[in-house]
C-alpha cells in the first residue's frame, strides 16, 4: 500500500534492489557479525549516485528530494539497517549542513567528493553530558587570530573512524544557549583532532560509530558553517529531514522483517500444515503488514510536503515516531513468530530486531517526537 510513486523513483528503487540482491543480501550477516564497515560496498553506492542525493546536480550530486531519499533508503533497510544508516547519515546529515549551509566556495569544496562517495561526510552533535538536550553542549570555539580553536569530545557520531568530512557542532558564546552554537567542518588530520572507534553496540554493528576528541583543534574561519551563532537553527533544519529519513529506515527494517517471517511461515510447519495457516500466526502477520503499511504512508507524506515546500516538521516527527515504534513492534513480532531459531542469527530478524532499537532513538527519541509532536498541535 502506498500512493502512486512517479516512474523515476519507481526505476530508482528496482536499481536499488538489484543491488542489495547481489551484493547486501549475501553479506550483510556477516559485516554484522564482524562489526565491519563495508566501505567497498559504499563506494560503489556512490557510483550510483546514492551518496549525492542532498547534493544539487551542479556539485555532481543527483538531488532526488526527501521522497527520493525515504525510497532508496527503505530499499537499503530491507536487507542491511547498518548500511541504510550510513547513507542516511552522510546524506542527510554531514553532506545535507554543507549543501544546506554551506556557502559557495564551501560547497564547491567539499561537496562534489562527498557525492560520488570519494570522501564520506559525519555529523558531530551529541557528546557525553548532551543527548536530547542538544543545546547543552560544552565543546568551545573560541576566536583567535583569523580562526577558531575547538576543544571537547563528541560521541556516537555516524562515520566517525571512516569520515573525510565532520561538520561539528561547539558553543561559540558561552552566555547564550541556542544562540550561542557554531557550525565548523573538520578534515581529516587537523592537528588535535582524533577519533576514537565505538564498539559493543547492540545493533547497526556494521555501521561505524566514534568518540571524536578535539584537543585546541585550530581551525580557519574559512571552515566555519552558516552565520556565527546560527549553528542550533541550522541544525533543527536537518534533524526535521533527517527524521524523514530515519522513518524511511524503520519502514524498510520492519518491510524486510515481515518479508523473512512470511517465508518462515510458509516453510515450518506445525500440527500438519504451515503455521501460517494458524490464524494467531496468520493474525499477527496481518498486524505486521498494516502498521508496516500505515508507516510507509506517514513517511511519503512528510516527504512530499518537505519537497512541495510545504511546512512539514509535525508530519516529519509523527511519521519518525510512528514508524520507529513500528519497525520495534514488527521486528519483535518476527522473532516471536520464528520461535527458537529467531532468537539465533540462523535468520535475519534476529538482527533487525537489534537495529530497529536505533531508530527509536537517533536523530530525536521517541519521547522529544511527542514532545515535538505535542508542540505543534497546541501551538
Amino acid at each position: 500500500m502506498e500512493l502512486d510513486l512517479p516512474d523515476d523513483l519507481l526505476e530508482m528503487r528496482h536499481t536499488i534492489r538489484a543491488f542489495c540482491e547481489e551484493e547486501v543480501k549475501p553479506n550483510a550477516a556477516r559485516w554484522d557479525a564482524e562489526g565491519r564497515f563495508p566501505l567497498d560496498t559504499v563506494r560503489r553506492l556512490g557510483a550510483l549516485g546514492v551518496l549525492g542525493m542532498t547534493v544539487p546536480e551542479g556539485y555532481g550530486g543527483s538531488d532526488v528530494g526527501a521522497l527520493g531519499m525515504a525510497v532508496v533508503i527503505e530499499e537499503l533497510a530491507r536487507y542491511d539497517g547498518s548500511l541504510a544508516l550510513t547513507v542516511a547519515s552522510h546524506n542527510g546529515l554531514g553532506t545535507g549542513h554543507v549543501a544546506r549551509f554551506g556557502s559557495e566556495a564551501q560547497r564547491r569544496r567539499w561537496l562534489p567528493a562527498l557525492a560520488t562517495g570519494e570522501k564520506l561526510a559525519a555529523w558531530a552533535l551529541t557528546e557525553p553530558g548532551s543527548g536530547s538536550d542538544a543545546a547543552a553542549l560544552q565543546t568551545t570555539a573560541v576566536r583567535r587570530d583569523e580562526g577558531w580553536v575547538l576543544d571537547g569530545t563528541k560521541v556516537f557520531i555516524t562515520q566517525g573512524t571512516v569520515g573525510d568530512l565532520f561538520v561539528v557542532l561547539a558553543r561559540s558564546d558561552r552566555e547564550r544557549k541556542q544562540g550561542g552554537i557554531t557550525a565548523f567542518a573538520l578534515e581529516r588530520g587537523m592537528g588535535g583532532f582524533s577519533q576514537r572507534a565505538m564498539h559493543g553496540k547492540l545493533g547497526m554493528r556494521a555501521s561505524d560509530t566514534a568518540e571524536l576528541i578535539l584537543e585546541a583543534v585550530e581551525v580557519p574561519d574559512g571552515n566555519r558553517l552558516g552565520e556565527v551563532g546560527h549553528g542550533f537553527a541550522d541544525t533543527l533544519q536537518l534533524l526535521d529531514r533527517g527524521r524523514i529519513s530515519i522513518g524511511a529506515l524503520a519502514v524498510g527494517l520492519a518491510q524486510g522483517a515481515l518479508e523473512a517471517t512470511r517465508a518462515y511461515a510458509l516453510e515450518r510447519r506445525s500440527f500438519g500444515k504451515p503455521i501460517g495457516e494458524h490464524q494467531a500466526v496468520a493474525f499477527q502477520l496481518a498486524d505486521m503488514a498494516t502498521r508496516t503499511a500505515a508507516a510507509r504512508l506517514l513517511v511519503h507524506h512528510a516527504a512530499r510536503r518537505a519537497d512541495a515546500g510545504r511546512p512539514f516538521r509535525l508530519e516529519a516527527s509523527m511519521a519518525k515516531l510512528f514508524a520507529s515504534e513500528a519497525a520495534m513492534w514488527v521486528t519483535t513480532h518476527a522473532v516471536q513468530l520464528h520461535g527458537g531459531y529467531g532468537y539465533t542469527n540462523e535468520f535475519p530478524v534476529e538482527r533487525q530486531f537489534r537495529d530497529a532499537k536505533l531508530t527509536e532513538i537517533g536523530e530525536g527519541t521517541s519521547e522529544v517526537q511527542r514532545m515535538i509532536i505535542a508542540r505543534e498541535i497546541l501551538g
